[in-house]
Order: structure tokens, then C-alpha cells, then sequence
């Protein structure tokens, strides 16, 4: 019965033409992809960080490689506005229990000799014991996180133009 069931639901996706959005993400940055980052003078710790976030992305959800740019059909150029958290959550007493960290990229995007730029956000929420200090363990995790929330973003955004030039064809 399970297998019958199965079969149905993969046979109405196959029917109703359903795509991943990684395949439409994929028809427009190619399948070899190149990053660079603009390292932040303020904040030079948080960009090695966001770099590594980036090219974990590209390789999990684009299903593409990293490549150098001279190989690439892609290069991403990135940087990062300076993260911030604020505090979303108190105790009882007052204290601050949850925060809320945010990080804004700038991301040029050259492919084809094409030039597009896209500004994106991520955000990730983290708790801390009542009156402690963010430690930079947790910090740095926090950008990791919202780093790779703000890449996904950018990839719903190239998804959405490889659907849409897609449907234009």
C-alpha cells in the first residue's frame, strides 16, 4: 500500500512538470563557481567566517564545485555590512536570555560577462544563560548561521530568475 502511495505522489510531480528550484538555480550560475570576499577592516574574523558559509552553500545547495575564476561560469563577489545582534528575549528579572543576530551581503554575481548585484539578509536567533556575556564561540556561530540563511536567500532569488526565464522561453 505504501509503495502504491508512493508511486502516486512521484507520479504527480513527474506529471505536473515539478522542478527543484536548485535546478533553475543551477541553469543560471552554472555548475563551476568562484568566490571572492571583500574582507572587512572593522571585522576581519567574521569574514573568514562568512566565507566559509558561502562556499558550504554553493557546494550543498547548488550541487556545484568550487572552482578558480579563470575555470568558473560563475564568480560571487561578497561582502559583509557589519553583523549585529540585538536582544529579543528577557527573563523575569530583566536579564537578557535570547538574541538575535543579523548579517546583511552585498553579492556580485558575474556570469557570462553579465553583472547583477543582490543585497541579502540572515538572521539567526540564539539564547545565553541570564547575565552572561556572549561568548565568541557563540558569536561566531550565530554568523555562521546567519550567513548561510542569508546565502539561501540568494539562491531563492536566482531560483526565482532561472523560473522565471524559464517560463519566458
Amino acid at each position: 500500500m505504501k509503495v502504491i502511495l508512493s508511486l502516486l505522489i512521484l507520479l504527480g510531480f513527474a506529471s505536473c512538470g515539478y522542478k527543484p528550484s536548485s535546478k533553475f538555480s543551477r541553469e543560471v550560475m552554472g555548475d563551476k563557481i568562484s568566490t571572492s570576499i571583500i574582507i572587512s577592516a572593522q571585522d576581519p574574523e567574521n569574514t573568514v567566517i562568512i566565507k566559509d558559509a558561502v562556499d558550504e552553500a554553493i557546494i550543498e545547495v547548488f550541487h556545484a564545485s568550487l572552482r578558480d575564476r579563470a575555470s568558473s561560469d560563475t564568480h560571487l563577489t561578497l561582502s559583509i555590512a557589519n553583523p549585529s545582534y540585538s536582544p529579543i528575549v528577557y527573563d523575569s528579572d530583566g536579564f537578557v536570555v535570547g538574541y538575535r543576530m543579523s548579517v546583511s551581503l552585498s553579492i556580485i554575481r558575474l556570469h557570462s560577462g553579465v553583472s547583477k548585484s543582490y543585497s541579502v539578509t540572515g538572521t539567526h536567533d540564539f539564547t545565553v544563560a541570564p547575565n552572561a556575556v556572549v561568548t565568541d564561540q557563540e558569536r561566531f556561530e550565530a554568523i555562521r548561521f546567519s550567513a548561510s540563511k542569508a546565502i539561501r536567500s540568494f539562491v531563492a532569488k536566482v531560483s526565482a530568475e532561472g523560473a522565471r526565464a524559464k517560463k519566458k522561453e
